[in-house]
């Protein structure tokens, strides 16, 4: 008897491809066969085919949705095109009974396929306010969940559902002394994880190794410092660990450090939050993106659950200035997370998207 299909899309940021990835296990638990679109070069090529073998990966073309001008906004139409025909060829040959979607640049071209192909289709939206790929996709969705309450002000109200956070159930079973191990601590001294996403963060990265000598002398540090980013001459410092990305792992290096130093995506601060790690948030400005870390980072700042520094802030402040400030601010920061509950597991996350099934 052959297996329902499901078909998952998002790319271009692992914040668009880490709930596919908490979803993949639970759906083949009940019996489906999980596809994956995405696009040729993204993160969610390398993701979802070295992290997802049991998962077929179908590539389409795709192109960016800028908001500023530029001669790629003349030819990438024409890729977003080619991608909905190469998408609709899929979802023809696959017929799955229902497609999710992350969002991101490449999921366009396959929700525009699926209307045609008359396959319903649910989206997920992270952030406060929705992104401009999912806010073009909305129109053709059957369903939109939402991780904040707030962004129901952005939808269409009489087809979305605030749902929370969809969290790993791995990312609660970190190990403290395997983390350690894998970082190579000894975890004497706090311990300070610090991540600018799966692209990295350059102004943070300078930050951090500016003043790295000095923070050495009272702290242990785990770097994730975006791919491309590791510095040769640092691999041996003592109590100072770099990697550019970490998945597996990440579970345990979490159990291992005391405190959090994040940009401000959706997913991220969300684990954050669930596994209870104090945080300072640096939200990426307002003149590199729409702003949605923004307004993350500040409704997690009126929660109480966070303190922020703006980017622009780094400039006259040190890295001591950003542990000291995290570090005395731990038990009111740990105080308010108690109180706060909203996340939802992958397995109640599932259920809700097969209910808007054909």
């Amino acid at each position: 008897m052959k297996r329902p299909v499901i078909v998952l899309t998002g790319g271009g940021t692992a914040g668009h491809v880490s709930v596919n990835e908490a979803l993949i296990p639970v759906f083949i638990e009940r019996g489906y066969e999980v596809h994956y679109i995405g696009s040729h070069d993204g993160i969610e090529q390398e993701l979802i085919r070295n992290g997802h073998p049991e998962v077929q990966y179908h590539a389409i073309q795709s192109g960016k949705l800028r908001r500023y001008f530029s001669v790629k906004n003349f030819t990438d139409p024409f890729k977003v095109g080619a991608g909905v025909l190469q998408a609709f060829v899929v979802l023809m040959k696959l017929k799955p009974e229902i497609i999710f979607s992350k969002g991101g640049f490449v999921s366009v071209p396959v929700v525009l396929a699926a209307k045609l192909a008359k396959i319903p289709v649910v989206i997920h939206e992270s952030d406060v306010t929705p992104g401009l790929a999912n806010k073009l996709a909305l129109p053709f969705a059957k369903h939109i969940f939402t991780v904040f309450e707030q962004t129901l002000e952005h939808v269409p109200t009489d087809k979305a559902t605030c749902t929370g956070a969809v969290i790993r159930p791995e990312i609660f079973q970190g190990n403290r002394k395997e983390g350690l191990r894998i970082a190579r601590l000894t975890g004497e001294k706090p311990v300070f994880i610090i991540t600018g996403g799966s692209q990295g963060s350059a102004i943070l990265n300078e930050t951090i190794r500016k003043d790295l000598n000095l923070l050495l002398e009272r702290y242990e540090i785990i770097h994730l410092c975006g791919k491309g980013n590791i510095i040769e001459e640092l691999e041996q410092l003592s109590g100072y660990t770099q990697f550019e990305y970490v998945t597996e792992g990440l579970p345990h290096l979490l159990a291992a450090a005391d405190f959090a130093i994040s940009r401000a995506g959706s997913n991220a601060i969300f684990e954050l939050l669930s596994v209870m790690k104090p945080m300072l948030l640096i939200p990426l400005s307002a003149s590199q993106s729409r702003g949605d870390q923004l307004l993350n980072a500040s409704l997690f700042e009126s929660l109480g659950i966070a303190e922020i520094v703006q980017e622009e802030q780094l400039s006259t402040l040190s890295a001591v200035d950003l542990f000291t400030t995290l570090q005395n601010s731990k038990q009111d920061l740990l105080m308010k997370m108690e109180d706060i509950s909203t996340t939802k597991s992958p397995k109640d996350m599932a259920e809700m998207i097969l209910s808007y099934k054909n």
